[in-house]
């Protein structure tokens, strides 16, 4: 089964970044062929510093390499490499009808959250269904959030074949049930847009710093607490064994426990989970040039891949001898 996923080099990775999608990520490579990539051209649409994305791409790869990607069995790239992706976005936006993007929420979304409107964040879902479908995807790992841009994909690809032949793969959403939602230090959901975030290979005294300062309510400590309503408790779930959870859980409900307590237990537990990733991150930065190398030989697989179906689909559509 060939899986693919993309993952914007919008800032540091964070645990959310981590539990929410990578990790499966990391964990469906096993059984299948991974193709994985850094969406850069995807970023282009907050108009980020141009020496900041170059930089930003490096770091989401050496990440990836650190927690454990497979670079002899998964494809790895940089989305920018791989040029035919935006000529494939091209021949299906003119078969995308309007409509279909209108009803996209994630660009009324994005506009709400402060990101200025512009063609490329409307059009979005078309260059996305260029990625998927250029490689012949079966599987799209996704949140819940991005399950109405794999719908879109799945329209524009039945609509092409309809009209073309049987060109593309029309792929499957996987949706991670598992997925976990990882609250931030100030208890919303983390994501860098809030500044909220603990970065995964922050340094572990900037870590325990975020970690004291995750917002918890005002009970007592000898009063009895809800797990299920504490930002603490959520995080600790992550990273903790089930036996110590049931514990933690029990002290919550009988009271006498307080939230700094938990607090360093968390600190703990996170310094033991990504200690050991750590030490292979320092390998990677004191190695850019494997790193680079990494990304040189990802593109060229990738783009042997997309450059078979990109000519499938331009004989299709009438472009070319």
């Amino acid at each position: 089964m060939k899986v693919l996923s993309g993952i914007q080099p919008s800032g540091k990775l964070h645990i959310g970044n981590y539990f929410g999608a990578m990790r499966q990520h990391l964990q469906l490579q096993a059984d299948n062929e991974g193709f994985y990539f850094i969406a850069d051209y995807h970023a282009l649409t907050s108009n980020p510093d141009p020496a900041e994305l170059r930089q930003r791409c490096l770091d989401v790869v050496m990440d990836y390499i650190a927690l454990g990607l497979d670079t002899g069995k998964t494809v790895f790239w940089r989305q920018s490499d791989v040029p035919e992706v935006t000529e494939l976005a091209w021949i299906l936006s003119c078969l995308t009808p309007m409509g279909l993007l209108q009803r996209c929420t994630s660009y009324k979304d994005k506009v709400a959250q402060g990101l200025a409107p512009n063609h490329g964040l409307f059009a979005y879902p078309v260059l996305q269904a260029a990625d998927i479908l250029i490689f012949d995807s079966n599987l799209v790992p996704v949140g819940a959030d991005q399950k109405q841009h794999i719908e879109v994909t799945r329209d524009i690809a039945i609509r092409f074949n309809n009209t073309y032949g049987e060109v593309f793969v029309v792929p499957q959403e996987h949706i991670l049930d598992s997925v976990a939602v990882v609250p931030g230090i100030d208890g919303r959901k983390m994501s860098k847009s809030y500044e909220n975030t603990i970065e995964i290979f922050e340094p572990e005294n900037s870590i325990k710093k975020k970690v004291m300062r995750i917002v918890t309510d005002s009970t007592p400590v000898e009063d009895p607490k809800d797990p299920c309503r504490c930002n603490i408790f959520a995080m600790l779930k992550l990273v903790a064994s089930a036996e110590e959870i049931s514990e933690w859980e029990r002290r919550y409900r009988e009271g006498g426990t307080g939230y700094g307590a938990v607090k360093k237990r968390l600190v703990e537990l996170l310094h033991e989970y990504f200690r050991p990733y750590r030490q292979k991150r320092t390998e990677l930065e004191n190695n850019i040039d494997f790193v680079r190398g990494v990304l040189a030989d990802g593109a060229c697989k990738a783009r042997a891949v997309a450059r078979a179906t990109l000519e499938k689909a331009r004989r299709a559509v009438g472009l070319g001898d």
